[in-house]
This record gives structure tokens, C-alpha cells and sequence, in this order.
């Protein structure tokens, strides 16, 4: 697994890095705060469009090649953001680049989880998770803080970092050819499922998927939000940085550790108190932009990130098992549909309902009734399973 750890790393670093500097960036080159979100938003919807396209890709070029493809289109385009400021120019690159992060998120997964015996699975997915939240973890405060100080050049060509992982293709595919796992056929390669699946098979993946993909939706909106105006409302970079690195370590451990607990203790006690960890944290963060208050900012950032983790990784496990084996790449790609359009919402819905006229504490603490409502649907798709 280690060369696709690698791969996570490389390939979401460069995601991370742009995520929270391009709403600077593009604020800097004379976009208004309102609209600074649409660069994440426009990426997203980017993701999540082609994500619907990645399984027939699969199914007639092969893993491997689609995923080599995936690492191109994500870091090629990163250093030309630098080339014209403008604000449609740097839609427009981040709108390619999502074309390659869509194929990231729906085969790495998949990838991870072919890669270990199934009772292992959850652990394998937090391991994934894990080489996510490094990443997520490192890549965000950095990339602020370079923006902060003038130096965006070195976060756009340092998100040409995928562009590392190609070599890794290929000991990725032989180490999965030895649990019975094809690289190139069907839009199962990956998991096991070489014949494609119908229509009908896929509408009912989706379905029994609905309701844990809807919570991941809410919670990941939120977090959308965030991730992108935090280091707008609060003008000090340094405090920023500081609560997106304190958000990404507890996300990083949360991840991390959720798949073994899942394994060991199942899911439903593990996302309904997830939910709630979540809800929390966006409560202690409206606390902190209201009062205003640094301490609770800090601990609202921790609480927020460590339910977000959790979240993301017993929504994926819960989804992959209501899916069943034969259908996980439906589920990987609406899965990850789920958490992009979320983030994408939230980085455009959570700035546009904050500026006309609520604030942003306000703003925040309706994403946490939000979640909270949500508590029923967690505690419904996870009943009948362990």
C-alpha cells in the first residue's frame, strides 16, 4: 500500500494547497469577497459532472490508465494559474484541474480497499483517509500563508506535484493483480467486479446509498464554508493558519482512526456521534466569530475537523457495504459526488447567505442546525448494519 499512499499524497496536496489560497488569490487580483468562492465552487461542479463519467471510463480504457490520465489533468494545468490574473482564467484552469481530481477521488478509494482481505476494509480506508489528511493537514495552512505573504507563484507550481506520481502506476497495479483484481476491465477493475453493471443495478446502488450520502452532503457544506472564508473573516493570516492546521491534524486522526474502530465497534454508534462532533464544532466556531473569541475559534476548529473526518470515512465504509461488492464504483462515485458537491455548495452558498446579511457567525451556526437535522438519516442508514 505504500506507493498508493504515495499516490494520495501527491495527488491531494495539490488539491489542498489551492483550496483555500484560490479565494485569496482571486481576491487579491480584484475579485469582491462574495464571489471569491465560485473558483472552488466552478472546480467542484467540474469534479462532481465527470465523476458520473469515471466508471464507463474504467470500463473501456482500463484502471490504470484513467487514474494516469486523472494525475495529469490535475497537475499540469496548476502553475498557469500565475500566467494572466484574471478571474475567468483562473475559473477556467480550476475547472480543468477538476476533471483529473474527479478521477483521484472515485478510483483511489477503491484502490485502497482492493488492496487488503474485506474484514480489513475499514482499516484500509482509514489509511486512505490518513493519506488525505496530511495533505489536508499541511497543504491548506501553507498554501494561505504563501498567499497571505504574495507568494501564490509557489503554490500553483508546487500543485503540479501529481505530476510525481505517474511512476507509481504501475507497482500500484501489480500489487493488486494478486488478490484477484483486474487494472482493465469492466467499470469494476479495482474492486473485484469485472462485469459492468446495468442500469438498474446502478439506480439501486444509488438509492441504498441516498440517505448516508445525504449526511456526508450536509456536513461537508459546512465544512466547505470554512475551508473557504475562514481566512476571509478573520484578516489575521497567522490565526487562520493556525485554526486550518488545527482543523486538518484533528481530521487527519479522525480519519485515521474512525476505519479501525468501525471495523472493531460497526457504524452505528460511530456516524451518529460523528454527526454530532460535527455539529458542534460549527456551533463552537459561530461562538468564536460572535464573541469574538481566539480560544473558542481554536476548539471549534479542532471539534469541527475531528467530526468531519469521522464522518467522511464511516459514510464511505457505510456506503461500500449498503452498495454491496459488485456495485462499489457506483458507490465510490456518488460517494464522492456527494462530499464534492457538498464542499462546492459550501463554498459558494455559505459566503452569498453571510454576506446578505446574517454575518458569518450566524451564517455558521445554521450549518450546524443543518447538521443536526441530518442526525436521523445517520442513525437510519447505518440500522441495519453492525
Amino acid at each position: 500500500m505504500r506507493s498508493q499512499g504515495y499516490l494520495c499524497v501527491l495527488a491531494f496536496t495539490s488539491f489542498f494547497l489551492t483550496l483555500s489560497s484560490l479565494p485569496l488569490y482571486s481576491i487579491a487580483i480584484g475579485t469582491s469577497t462574495g464571489a471569491a468562492g465560485l473558483v472552488t465552487t466552478v472546480m467542484l461542479v467540474s469534479t462532481v459532472a465527470a465523476q458520473t463519467l469515471v466508471p464507463a471510463a474504467v470500463s473501456r480504457w482500463g484502471l490504470l490508465r484513467v487514474l494516469g490520465a486523472g494525475l495529469v489533468l490535475l497537475g499540469a494545468p496548476a502553475p498557469l494559474y500565475v500566467i494572466e490574473h484574471q478571474f475567468w482564467w483562473v475559473l477556467l484552469v480550476s475547472a480543468v484541474r477538476g476533471l483529473g481530481f474527479a478521477v483521484i477521488t472515485v478510483l483511489m478509494p477503491l484502490v485502497a480497499s482492493a488492496m487488503v482481505p474485506a474484514g480489513r476494509q475499514g482499516e484500509a480506508i482509514g489509511i486512505y483517509g490518513l493519506a488525505i489528511a496530511v495533505p489536508n493537514l499541511l497543504g491548506v495552512p501553507i498554501g494561505v500563508a504563501l498567499t497571505s505573504a504574495g507568494e501564490f507563484r509557489w503554490v500553483a507550481i508546487a500543485s503540479a506535484a501529481p505530476l510525481l506520481a505517474l511512476p507509481l502506476l504501475r507497482p500500484i497495479g501489480r500489487a493488486m493483480l494478486p488478490r484477484g483484481v483486474g487494472v482493465g476491465v469492466g467499470v469494476g477493475a479495482g474492486v473485484g467486479a469485472g462485469a459492468e453493471p446495468t442500469r438498474a443495478d446502478a439506480s439501486g446502488a444509488v438509492r441504498a446509498i441516498a440517505g448516508v450520502t445525504l449526511v456526508l452532503l450536509v456536513v461537508t457544506l459546512s465544512g466547505g464554508g470554512v475551508l473557504t472564508f475562514l481566512p476571509v473573516v478573520r484578516s489575521s493570516g497567522r490565526l487562520a493558519t493556525v485554526a486550518l492546521l488545527l482543523f486538518g491534524a484533528a481530521g487527519a486522526l479522525s480519519r485515521w482512526r474512525a476505519g479501525a474502530l468501525s471495523d472493531r465497534w460497526g457504524s452505528r454508534v460511530l456516524l451518529p456521534t460523528a454527526v454530532i462532533v460535527a455539529a458542534g464544532g460549527m456551533t463552537l466556531l459561530a461562538m468564536g466569530l460572535a464573541l469574538p473569541s481566539t480560544v473558542v475559534l481554536l476548539i471549534g476548529a479542532v471539534v469541527l475537523g475531528a467530526g468531519l473526518g469521522a464522518v467522511q470515512n464511516v459514510t464511505l465504509l457505510v456506503a461500500f457495504r449498503r452498495a454491496g461488492p459488485a456495485k462499489q464504483t457506483t458507490a465510490s462515485a456518488v460517494w464522492n459526488a456527494a462530499y464534492d458537491s457538498g464542499t462546492a455548495i459550501g463554498a459558494l452558498v455559505v459566503g452569498l447567505v453571510a454576506a446578505g446579511g446574517p454575518g458569518f457567525s450566524w451564517t455558521f451556526a445554521g450549518c450546524a442546525v443543518l447538521i443536526l437535522a441530518t442526525l436521523p438519516l445517520a442513525m437510519t442508514a447505518t440500522r441495519s448494519l453492525r
